[in-house]
């Protein structure tokens, strides 16, 4: 073959997986393909790999990595090809696709409720309502069949991005492929769009199926912009991805933590590794127990509600002589106002340390301070984040009632500019913080009429797009990503 006669080669397993071929474009087999050598020619040779089998070492797989060997220009890449491999390969785009595709559903006269599947041939959507969405997925995954599993709801999810072969086409699809090939060939050569590499790679641990997640996921769609704009790669790891965080070079916790779970062995590896992680190992240790914090927060003179510890019936008694009623009982590791009771009376103490004396041999007591709402101050390496007002939840004591049915109500919510909180407030939550670490924490604090006193404080504290952000803006989320990038370089 002349290698300078043909602008496009269209390189296929067999004779009757070739289109109709377009002028402009020539036909060759895979196996010809892979025994043509180097070639010798000025002119860009571009190659449009239709293999059957792209996996990882097959034929397929070699076309696209010996033509980029050789120089030419190759649908689809092996950097695609790698990519569509599995849903991390591919999570880097999810962000800007999905941005793009709830766009496109807001639009729709009539959008689809239930799961589908959209096809894409060299850019082309089969619905065309999905034209620009499907241009702009080609734009990032240059493939000849790329099929995108589309859950719609209150925000359009992304659950599968992957490459079809020939044989996965019916007749009416390959027809339509061979119609895009058409218009394909005729275009000019644009490079797929990308970015420069991120210098360093976080990994974020989640877990779709939390009920209460500090973050949820547009939330990190939208973070993972910010830092990839700022040279953070951030890609999603779930709880079977321990032994691949050592491949990273940084973590940030987005599940709750405690001791005895794997949020904990993830903090411990990633602090083995020397990865800056949130939450470190002793911030977990440390502010998932309330016995601790209690402890920790008096010897440093933080004003706190008046406190005892119940390891027994014996110590019911001291406890609600010293205290009075309401108390309010707290196993050491709960949280999301789980694990929390108020005890109105003396039946009710007993009948409550009795059950919580079941899950732990130690109790939380305090005296029950109302108020319509409790501050939070988000702290990053000791200094203020942001500051919101979380208020209790419709006809109950708690930010977050929760349902003996497993459902949950919050309160309403309001955030502040760091500036226009009260200054007391913010500096006992820093000074509070400051006893855990460097890290990120969420200090809750009661503004009674006997003074300031801080709740606790938590390690995992929520951080949620259009909640602790409504102040500060994306100047939080910088903030946070500069807090691993600094350690990092």
């Amino acid at each position: 073959m002349d290698k300078k006669t043909s602008a496009w080669l269209i390189v296929a397993d067999r004779k009757d997986d070739f289109p109709a071929m377009p002028s402009g474009a020539a036909a060759i087999g895979t196996r010809d393909y892979l025994a043509l050598g180097v070639r010798t020619g000025r002119a860009v040779r571009k190659v449009l790999n239709l293999a059957r089998d792209t996996s990882y070492q097959a034929r397929g797989y070699y076309v696209s990595l010996l033509a980029e060997a050789r120089g030419d220009k190759v649908v689809p890449s092996v950097a695609t090809i790698l990519a569509l491999r599995r849903r991390s390969g591919y999570a880097f785009a999810l962000p800007d696709l999905e941005e793009a595709l709830n766009r496109t559903a807001r639009r729709l006269a009539e959008p689809p409720t239930e799961a589908f599947r959209l096809r894409l041939f060299l850019g082309r959507a089969s619905d065309q309502r999905f034209a620009r969405f499907g241009l702009l997925v080609f734009d990032w995954f240059r493939a000849p069949v790329l099929e995108i599993t589309i859950q719609p709801g209150e925000w359009w999810r992304i659950k599968r991005v992957a490459m079809l072969a020939l044989g996965d086409l019916d007749a009416d699809d390959r027809a339509t492929l061979a119609t895009a090939i058409a218009r394909y060939v005729d275009r000019r050569w644009l490079e797929p769009k990308g970015r420069s590499e991120p210098r360093f790679t976080l990994a974020v641990l989640y877990d779709a199926k939390d009920p209460l997640p500090p973050s949820d996921l547009p939330t990190l769609r939208r973070f993972a912009r910010i830092a990839e704009g700022m040279g953070l790669g951030v890609d999603l790891i779930g709880k079977d991805d321990l032994a691949k965080l050592a491949a990273y070079d940084a973590l940030w916790i987005r599940v709750t933590t405690n001791i005895d779970h794997y949020t904990y062995r993830f903090a411990q590896r990633a602090e083995q590794e020397g990865m800056p992680v949130i939450d470190d190992p002793h911030s977990i240790m440390r502010c998932t127990n309330k016995v601790f914090l209690a402890e920790l927060l008096t010897a440093h003179k933080v004003p706190t509600p008046p406190t005892r510890i119940i390891a027994g019936r014996r110590d019911i008694e001291p406890a609600a002589a010293a205290l009075g009623y309401p108390i309010v009982l707290k196993i050491p590791d709960g949280s999301f106002s789980r694990g929390v009771k108020k005890a109105d009376d003396r039946a009710a103490l007993d009948r409550l340390v009795a059950d919580m004396l079941e899950e732990s041999d130690l109790i939380l007591a305090q005296a029950f301070m109302p108020t319509t709402f409790d501050w939070r101050v988000g702290v990053l390496n000791g200094e203020p984040l942001f500051v919101s007002k979380y208020h209790m939840a419709k006809k109950h004591w708690q930010i977050v009632k929760h349902g003996s049915d497993g459902r949950t109500e919050a309160g309403r919510f309001n955030t502040m500019p760091i500036t226009a909180a009260p200054p007391e407030v913010i500096d006992i939550g820093v000074r509070a913080a400051r006893l855990i670490g460097r890290g990120l924490y969420g200090v809750d604090i009661k503004e009674t009429p006997q003074g300031i006193v801080v709740i606790e404080v938590n390690d995992n504290p929520d951080l949620n797009h259009g909640i602790e952000d409504q102040a500060e803006k994306d100047a939080v989320w910088r903030q946070l990503a500069s807090w691993f990038l600094e350690r990092l370089r």
